[in-house]
């Protein structure tokens, strides 16, 4: 498949859902190989399927992001030859009120997201250094980044680290021609919207407030495929001269107050 990815190979984390499936949908399309790693390992090889039914070329691996770092990159490299773009997508929300929370159980969110972020990053931009330079990375961030929210402390603060990340790691890491960015997406119609089985897009709060009164000045949610569309961007070689930003995606959300 020809597209603005064309003769590149893509390591995505967290593929097997929301954003991330979106994302390895998008790239391949585009015609990136891409390996999916995801702890969902029936879900993460029912999107290889969709993928390779497409035309495109994929592989999954059944990975943990807070350990399995190198092994996802080698995996990637043993796959398709390389690794030229990588996408930290894997995450997770639990609400949590922080008068009560237990720290183990605070920091999974942090381990998952920003370190889980920091170790993928360091074993792809080590990789894309001994291929001879040149690469992408792109982190799934959020508005909760830079906004508070009650019993997400433990989302935000991991949110806002990779932020600083992308920051730090576009200035380190240019003398190698590796790009650095983020997307901040806003509501997003994904799994992660339920929560204690309730979709948050569904509720009269989301409807009558964040729709009725435009508090998304788009009113609605975003689908998955428009965020993608931006990480796409940020991975191809049509992104040549941004570096150490974080485009926001989120309907105009923070641009109301």
């Amino acid at each position: 498949m020809s597209g603005v990815c064309s003769g590149t190979a893509a390591l995505v984390t967290g593929g097997a859902s929301g954003i991330g499936r979106a994302t390895a949908h998008a790239l391949a399309r585009e015609g990136a190989a891409v390996l999916i790693a995801d702890l969902q390992q029936a879900a993460a090889e029912a999107v290889v399927a969709e993928i390779t039914a497409a035309g495109g070329r994929a592989a999954a691996l059944t990975a943990d992001v807070t350990r399995d770092a190198a092994a996802m990159v080698e995996a990637t490299i043993a796959a398709f030859g390389a690794i030229n773009i990588l996408v930290n997508n894997a995450g997770v929300f639990y609400p949590i009120d922080f008068l009560d929370a237990d720290f183990n159980t605070w920091m999974r969110a942090v381990d998952v997201m920003y370190h889980g972020a920091f170790h993928c990053s360091q074993a792809a931009a080590r990789a894309m250094v001994r291929q001879g330079g040149g690469g992408r990375i792109v982190n799934i961030s959020s508005v909760n980044a830079f906004l508070g929210a009650v019993q997400s402390s433990h989302y935000n603060t991991a949110k806002g680290a990779i932020d600083q990340l992308t920051r730090c790691l576009a200035v380190e890491l240019a003398p190698h021609g590796i790009l650095v960015n983020g997307v901040a997406p806003g509501f997003v119609e994904t799994p992660m919207a339920v929560v204690n089985g309730i979709n948050e897009h569904e509720t009269e709060l989301f409807k009558q407030f964040y729709v009725g009164q435009r508090r998304i000045p788009l009113a609605r949610p975003a689908e998955p495929g428009e965020i993608a569309e931006a990480v796409v961007f940020l991975a191809s070689q049509r992104c040549s001269y941004i570096t150490g930003h974080t485009i926001v995606v989120d309907g105009g959300l923070t641009a109301t107050f």
